[in-house]
């Protein structure tokens, strides 16, 4: 689908070095390039805001996201997409379709993997275990205890993902669903402490599986200005996380942030604001030194 006229605003920020380790795994090596795209709290957002809307006049939309995602995958030869949660709820398009839209539409996208948001369980449990069923890629979630529930077995803790010659591997935290769902739409779901889950997952993934690079998908929120878990504190407490890429907040960010975690290793935390007005974007060269640096893109949608 093309639009009448648009046109991508790319902000290029923040290249620095950042040391990880372990990296690639051979010290003769070469460089590697990857190029990660993420969304979050997208919320059925199906098509542009209205021409009419007072803020996002004509903006956002899935077409146009997936012919960026497209450009991008054809300029770039390693290329993640993933999405933070919240894809459900908050446009008639979910009251009628009840989400097999959205998931339609990511399958087509060719999303690498999804994490959930608690507006996934707003038509009950049943009917998110129906919508994971058609998703052709992985909802991956590390804190959400589903084996008594009839999400069981639709959901892995962790996905190690090659592209080219890296390993990456990538996790999913989930907010506390108490007080924020009825308890009869997430039933026998329960939720688990993130911070011990993350660190659990990380240390695997990164020294067990000997990923080069570690992601956590989370729907916790970037941060809050009272002592709840989000980004931000599992970011202060976690080993082996190299990224965070965050939901629930709906925050725009400029650029990521960047959190010194328990080894004194920096975490990159970033997060794509809300209604898929921007497809997050970090750029990651890594080495065999064990360095990476990374720019920021956030690409931003105009009629």
């Amino acid at each position: 689908m093309q639009s009448r006229r648009s046109f991508i605003k790319k902000t290029v920020l923040g290249a620095s070095a950042i040391g990880l380790s372990p990296f690639l795994k051979s010290c003769n090596a070469p460089d590697a390039k990857l190029t990660i795209l993420h969304t979050n709290d997208v919320h059925s957002q199906i098509d542009p805001f209205p021409e009419s809307h007072s803020r996002w006049p004509g903006q956002g939309g899935f077409a146009r996201r997936a012919q960026l995602i497209n450009s991008i995958r054809q300029e770039h030869e390693n290329v993640l997409l993933l999405d933070c949660g919240d894809i459900f709820q908050g446009t008639p398009y979910f009251n009628v379709y009840k989400g097999k839209l959205e998931i339609d539409l990511m399958n087509k996208m060719g999303y690498d993997a999804a994490t959930l948001g608690n507006h996934e369980f707003d038509n009950g449990i049943e009917a998110l275990a129906e919508n994971v069923k058609k998703a052709r890629f992985p909802f991956v979630c590390s804190n959400y205890d589903f084996s008594e529930s009839v999400m069981n077995g639709l959901t892995i803790p962790f996905k190690i993902i090659e592209k080219g010659p890296l390993k990456i591997g990538v996790i999913g935290l989930g907010i506390e669903l108490a007080g924020l769902v009825n308890p009869k739409s997430y039933k026998e779901a329960v939720y688990q402490e993130p911070i011990e889950e993350a660190n659990k997952s990380a240390q695997k993934l990164k020294q067990e599986e000997n990923c080069d690079i570690v992601i956590a998908m989370s729907h916790l929120g970037y941060k809050y200005k009272y002592e709840k878990v989000s980004d931000v504190i599992v970011a202060q407490n976690t080993r082996n996380i190299d990224v965070i890429l965050g939901g629930h907040t709906h925050t725009f960010m400029d650029e990521p942030d960047r959190i010194v975690n328990l080894d004194g290793d920096e975490v990159i935390v970033s997060q794509a604001g809300w209604g898929g007005l921007r497809l997050g974007r970090l750029d990651l060269t890594l080495s065999s030194n064990h360095k990476k640096s990374v720019a920021l893109v956030n690409s931003i949608y105009h009629v």
